[in-house]
């Protein structure tokens, strides 16, 4: 509208000077002389001197065109048959192109319907719809006009020069409306088209992933390798966080040797990866190879300690006693020996053991140092077993109310904190984006953590007055869970 405006004033400006200029050649007294000596002698006025120049610009302008036409006419005599298309095709490219470059600037400053009329202009001059349709569903979606640029990308499949334009755009309109299963077809489609475009590869792996199509991702994520998109260390983790999840669905679908050899391919690609090692171990255990299951857990173990592998580390000899584990446990902790993780769970051993100083010896001073829910409720099942009196017990417990939940499943991307590993985050569908680190602050879940003695010591009879305290303690959380979700 202001550009609009900003023309007729420039227009009317330009107007009024040229009328203010001939009035004041009009007002002037001298004249203009043109003489030939022996053939005619002429005398104009200012004004009619201005209009002659005019007039002789004109005619110098024609002329040149009548040569330019006079040529292609000569060709066209000498056996050229295109001479003469050509020379006005010229001058409807020209007009054609243009109008393009008018509708790209204008497609640029964000006015879509200007930028439509353009390439309306631009075909009847150049009759290129590869050029021209683009531009028109560009300006259809700044417009709001989605039905437009919908009909104007179903036509661009029509030219194999433009089919990965219009499948690309069709995609992106499926994915804004929210219908994931048609982008998911588009963007296969789109990646047979064009197997090197990494924005196509991304979109391709992301929706697979979210679909669950776990060997469809792994080939996507080949081709991302393979196409030079993808470092090969990043390829491995990806590879193996999607081999973790096939092996999971494979667990579901009851093939359970199968999946034995799909998690185990997931540890071996990534070792660093928890659920990859739990998993990979358990298949080892059915297996009847403990040896291998206890070499995998400690090598996850010294990357980076976690309650899940504690709980396979128990599962291998699942029948011994409370002192038998705290022994074998042994060449466990010592790889992370200051470890936090490390001492809350030589903490619970020695707990199901009985050996409550012990337990305090080795929790130390983390539920000063580092204060979390797990530590405080230990430090409670450590006042219990030592005789203390239940209002002791319960200032511990109501400590661990208001203490941070550790470290949790937590996304890089949107910061949502997930009860236990997935591959894809469930808020903001990110790809492997979960870390096993601190949450932020206000976020709570239930990770495994919180299951506490129960989950490393297993089945021991005696063991009711302290997963008492425990269990109150779960109790105390879920409270608080509910009350910071209402």
């Amino acid at each position: 509208m202001l550009w609009s405006l900003l023309k007729i004033l420039i227009f009317v400006a330009i107007v009024g000077a040229l009328a203010f200029g001939a009035s004041l050649l009009m007002d002037a007294g001298s004249g203009m002389l043109i003489s030939v000596p022996g053939w005619f002698e002429l005398t104009l006025g200012p004004l009619q001197g201005m209009i002659l120049i005019f007039v002789l610009f004109a005619a110098v302008w024609l002329v040149i065109k009548l040569a330019g036409l006079l040529v292609a006419v000569l060709r066209f005599l000498k056996g050229d048959e295109t001479a003469l298309s050509r020379y006005f095709d010229r001058n409807r490219e020209r007009k054609g192109y243009e109008a393009i470059a008018d509708g790209l600037l204008a497609l640029a400053s964000g006015e879509g319907k200007q930028a439509m009329a353009k390439a309306a202009r631009a075909e009847r001059y150049l009759q290129r719809p590869e050029l021209t349709n683009l531009l028109n569903a560009q300006a259809a979606e700044i417009v709001g006009d989605k039905r437009k640029a919908e009909q104007v990308y179903k036509a661009l499949l029509t030219d194999e020069r433009t089919r990965f334009v219009g499948v690309r755009g069709l995609m992106k309109q499926k994915l804004e409306a929210g219908d994931t299963d048609m982008a998911l077809q588009l963007a296969k489609k789109a990646f047979a088209l064009k197997p090197k475009h990494e924005e196509t590869q991304d979109t391709l792996l992301r929706l697979q992933a979210e679909d669950e199509d776990w060997t469809g991702a792994r080939e996507t994520l080949a081709a991302k390798l393979r196409h030079g998109s993808l470092p090969r260390d990043v390829h491995k983790r990806r590879d193996a966080v999607l081999a973790l999840s096939q092996a999971s669905d494979v667990v579901a679908d009851g093939k359970d040797i199968e999946a034995r050899e799909v998690a185990i391919e997931a540890n071996r690609l990534s070792p660093d990866l928890i659920p990859a090692a739990v998993m990979a171990a358990r298949g080892y255990i059915a297996q009847g190879k403990p040896k291998y299951a206890m070499r995998l857990v400690k090598k996850t173990w010294g990357v980076t300690p976690h309650p899940d592998l504690a709980a396979v580390f128990a599962e291998i000899v699942p029948d011994e006693t409370a002192e038998a584990r705290i022994k074998r446990f042994g060449a466990l902790v010592k790889l992370q020996p200051d470890h936090a993780e490390t001492k809350m769970l030589m903490a619970e051993l020695n707990i199901a053991a009985e050996d409550f100083p012990a337990a305090r010896t080795a929790l130390g001073d983390l539920y000063e140092s580092e204060p979390t829910a797990r530590s405080l409720t230990i430090m409670a099942a450590i006042e219990r077993g030592t005789g203390a009196d239940d209002a002791i017990v319960r200032g511990w417990l109501t400590k661990a109310l208001t203490a941070s939940r550790g470290k949790q499943w937590v996304c890089d991307n949107c910061n949502t904190v997930h009860s236990e590993w997935a591959p894809v985050c469930n808020r903001c569908t990110s790809f492997d984006t979960l870390s096993w680190r601190d949450s932020p602050a206000g976020e709570v879940s239930m990770p495994a953590s919180t299951e506490m003695l129960p989950l490393i010591v297993g089945a021991i009879e005696d063991k009711s007055s302290d997963v008492a305290v425990i269990e109150e303690a779960a109790t105390l959380e879920d409270a608080k869970l509910t009350k910071e979700q209402t």
